[in-house]
């Protein structure tokens, strides 16, 4: 887990963060301090080296962790603030994301706390410290011959070490050749590797040479994860990997995220795995496989029937492959989190999908932005997903060019998701219309809904309002996101009185823009009339749920 990617290293995080104090930097609004709780919060929670070395928080522990270490921090931050002299207060948001990260990081090191009745909520750190040996942290740094002496000496003596991690350090040739005898006299014992991010700034001969070393003394182990991600690897980097590649037939997590997987390594991939009969976990995120090597890890995907989570995001795949993706996916009946955001599919590889979500009936992920869905393909989508899925818990399909005329096929599916927490329908086209009749499918029930981004749809006064009153009561509801869309002056002052007994729920507005297409005065008279009417229109729509 790359503790600064919560903070320096997420693009997203920079861009908010960015757009929401463009001139002063201290102090962070309410809603952003909310969002970095909650970023931390689905960390302290979701599985990693960390939780398998020192258990996994529950919610509740994240919750009560996450907003103890932010109040720390914002109080280090603002004390070091208040000692600026004419500071833009840069430096004290720096300390800020030092001071969270140091916390959090001692909160995942310390693991869950024992209940007050004495039961154990997961593993004793002392059986976890025994079976894992684990050298990301810190600093990336440069591994050589004696460094890897030094580091490893623990792995010489007679040891119980199941699981191992090398990431964030780059291995050099004679470094590996420290590791190899190591590897080959614990190599038996191993379940679990992860050589992520291990030969960062390596010339290519020479992190081919090292990949090589480490595949062949590692060859023959019996390993239920592995994490090769962060290595540029290229077909070249996946061949280095044969030996240890072949030799998996039990693997149930495989990890090969910005590896530069290319068509060529994707069906090196392919070759190389004998069995994915057990594979549960398979990520595939930020590659250039495209069309051609989506064939190839829809080959991977239509022979992994145990597949619970899987991530094909950001991979340059367009609609021939989405149609091969789609259909390969529809052999996998126990699809709990599905990821394909940020790929050209379009409307026929959205439909071709359609036709597989039917069988995900554990599903509780799903995110489907910037697919170029438009209203065709996220029409199909929602259709299917309406009546199957019924414990989906999230829901993003932002990016898609959807407007107004899905929007009562949009509804119909989210009225009948009751367990849904978090909605994104950012950057599209609703408008008022769309968001009117969305905000009646979230009026009733939904009761575990925490976040809900209709941000940058055009959306108006009256769409605005409707939205603020569907969600403000909800019982756990955090964030609404309604930035960037045409709202009047007097539209956002409403809003805001509507969210006067809880601020910190409505996310900031910084990016509105009251004059919307540079109408007129009585361009937008009229448009004020015609939200009104809208609404009048669409006040007694009822989205119906199926029994």
């Amino acid at each position: 887990m790359a503790l600064a990617g919560y903070f320096g290293m997420d693009s997203a995080t920079q861009t908010f963060q960015h757009r929401a104090l463009p001139i002063k930097l201290w102090p962070p609004s309410q809603s952003t301090r909310l969002m970095l709780v909650d970023r931390m919060i689905k960390n302290l929670t979701t599985p990693s080296i960390f939780s398998r070395k020192y258990g996994l928080l529950s919610k509740e522990e994240a919750e009560e962790d996450a907003k103890h270490i932010e109040d720390i921090a914002f109080a280090a931050a603002s004390h070091h603030f208040e000692k600026e002299s004419d500071g833009d207060g840069s430096s004290a948001v720096q300390i800020y994301a030092k001071e969270s990260s140091k916390l959090m990081l001692e909160v995942l090191k310390r693991g869950p706390r024992i209940k007050d009745d004495g039961d154990v909520i997961s593993e004793k750190a002392t059986a976890a410290n025994e079976t894992i040996f684990d050298i990301s942290g810190g600093r990336r740094a440069f591994i050589e011959a004696e460094e890897a002496e030094e580091l490893l000496q623990s792995l010489r003596k007679p040891n119980s070490y199941t699981k191992i991690c090398f990431s964030n350090r780059s291995f050099g040739l004679d470094a590996a050749r420290v590791v190899e005898p190591i590897l080959l006299s614990i190599k038996d014992q191993l379940t679990e590797v992860d050589l992520s991010d291990f030969i960062a700034g390596r010339p290519e001969e020479e992190a081919l040479k090292v990949m090589n070393i480490f595949s062949s003394a590692l060859e023959g182990c019996v390993l239920r994860y592995l994490d090769l991600s962060n290595n540029a690897m290229g077909e070249k980097g996946v061949r280095a990997f044969t030996s240890l590649l072949r030799s998996q037939k039990n693997l149930e997590e495989l990890y090969l995220m910005n590896d530069g997987i290319s068509e060529e390594a994707a069906r090196a991939v392919c070759e190389l795995i004998p069995s994915t009969e057990k594979l549960r976990v398979l990520q595939f995120h930020n590659n250039m496989t495209g069309d051609e090597g989506a064939l190839a890890i829809s080959e991977i995907v239509k022979h992994s029937p145990a597949l619970e989570d899987f991530r094909c995001s950001s991979t340059r795949i367009g609609s021939e492959g989405g149609v091969a993706l789609a259909e390969a996916l529809g052999t996998c009946s126990h699809l709990k989190k599905l990821d394909l955001r940020d790929n050209m599919f379009g409307v026929e590889a959205g439909v071709a999908l359609s036709k597989a979500i039917s069988a995900f009936s554990d599903l509780t992920e799903i995110y489907l932005s910037y697919l170029n869905l438009e209203d065709e393909g996220a029409e199909a989508l929602v259709n299917s997903l309406k009546d199957s899925a019924p414990s989906l818990e999230v829901l993003e399909m932002a990016g898609n060019d959807v407007t107004a005329k899905a929007a009562a096929t949009l509804a119909a599916c989210i009225a009948a998701k009751q367990f849904l927490t978090k909605l994104s329908l950012a950057e599209n086209e609703l408008k008022d219309e769309g968001a009117i009749v969305i905000s009646k499918a979230l009026e009733v029930g939904h009761s575990q809904l925490t976040e809900v981004d209709l941000s940058t749809n055009a959306i108006r006064r009256a769409g605005a309002r409707v939205l603020a009153q569907a969600v403000v009561h909800k019982p756990g509801f955090k964030l609404l996101n309604i930035n960037s869309n045409f709202i009047s002056d007097e539209g956002i002052d409403e809003v805001k009185d509507i969210f006067k007994n809880s601020p910190d729920m409505l996310g900031p507005l910084d990016e509105n823009d009251p004059e919307g297409e540079d109408l007129d005065d009585e361009a937008e008279d009229d448009n004020a009339d015609n939200e009104n009417e809208l609404e009048s229109r669409l006040k007694n729509l009822e989205i119906k749920q199926e029994d």
